[in-house]
């Protein structure tokens, strides 16, 4: 019996009912707005994965491709960094200067949008590509309504990263880092936060005001902190799942300085996913951001905590 002629006849169960009202959530869910809200509810209990900088091993960092890849292969969260040209135009770029990863020379605020969109990226290989550096309004507007994106790097841009968030309508669907070790009072002193920005401080755990810094962020309900540490021999390590059960954390399984050693070759070349990801996972983060974001999600998921 089909669900129409279930319905037409007025004998549909429960179950059946159950089974239809299940499946619209979670088609309602897998859209970028509500898979980020759901990040704040009590009881969530999947896990995103970011993909740091894209999916730069099958496409230049930082680039449109990378991108779409990372759409396409399912990942939730798509990080990228920015920076601002010499004609105040915000591109997508990682470091100060294109040297490493164009086939240009010289830094970002020394070219118009015009003059660096002549440079073409570089792949992990190092070799040129055709693509070109993308701007940020083109990446939200391609990001829109299918991923959530993490803006990094723009802390001195926040202004015009909230600019281009709101213009393309995608201010729902980012998380925006706002800075290092920053309390929340003094990120209010000097910026104009909008009431529905995610934002995300990153905290070195080894630094005595960390769980202050933290703590000042649970007054404002879309905050997500970043803890980063080099060793795993931290006291305070041992209080991030109680802090987990009243902010959104987001973890880093990328290189071993961010997680004291808990890192994706860890996981990968060496095949010690349990003493990697595995021990991420005990802190009790709602994201992890990763070198290897296909690997992880598979890993999640045979661990249930990825749809």
């Amino acid at each position: 019996m089909t669900y129409k002629t279930c319905f037409k006849k007025g004998s549909c169960s429960l179950l059946l009912l159950g089974i239809l009202m299940l499946s619209s959530r979670t088609a309602v869910a897998q859209h970028p707005d509500q898979k980020l809200a759901a990040v704040f509810s009590k009881g969530h209990n999947q896990i995103l994965v970011a993909a740091h900088r894209g999916d730069w091993r099958n496409a230049p960092e930082n680039s449109m491709q990378a991108l779409l890849n990372s759409i396409e292969k399912g990942f939730d969260i798509m990080e990228l960094d920015v920076k601002m040209t010499k004609d105040s135009q915000m591109v997508v770029m990682h470091d100060q200067t294109i040297d490493r990863s164009t086939n240009g020379k010289g830094k970002v605020s020394d070219y118009t949008l015009a003059e660096i969109q002549q440079f073409r990226l570089k792949n992990g290989l190092g070799r040129t590509t055709p693509h070109r550096i993308p701007t940020l309004k083109e990446m939200m507007l391609a990001a829109k309504g299918k991923i959530i994106i993490n803006v990094d790097k723009g802390n001195d841009h926040l202004k015009e990263v909230f600019r281009i968030l709101q213009e393309t309508e995608t201010l729902n669907q980012t998380i925006v880092n706002i800075g290092d070790n920053l309390s929340f009072d003094q990120l209010k002193s000097h910026e104009v936060i909008p009431a529905e920005a995610y934002l995300m401080v990153v905290v070195n755990m080894k630094g005595t005001d960390a769980l202050p810094i933290m703590k000042s962020y649970q007054p404002n309900k879309r905050s997500i902190i970043q803890p980063v540490f080099d060793t795993d021999t931290l006291k305070n390590l041992k209080m991030l799942p109680e802090i987990a059960t009243k902010q959104v954390l987001w973890l880093n399984s990328l290189w071993p300085s961010l997680n004291g050693g808990h890192d994706d070759d860890l996981a990968v070349e060496e095949n010690k996913k349990k003493e990697s990801w595995g021990w991420l996972i005990e802190k009790k983060p709602a994201i992890l951001q990763s070198d290897r974001p296909a690997e992880l999600i598979l890993y999640l998921k045979k661990a249930g905590l990825h749809f």
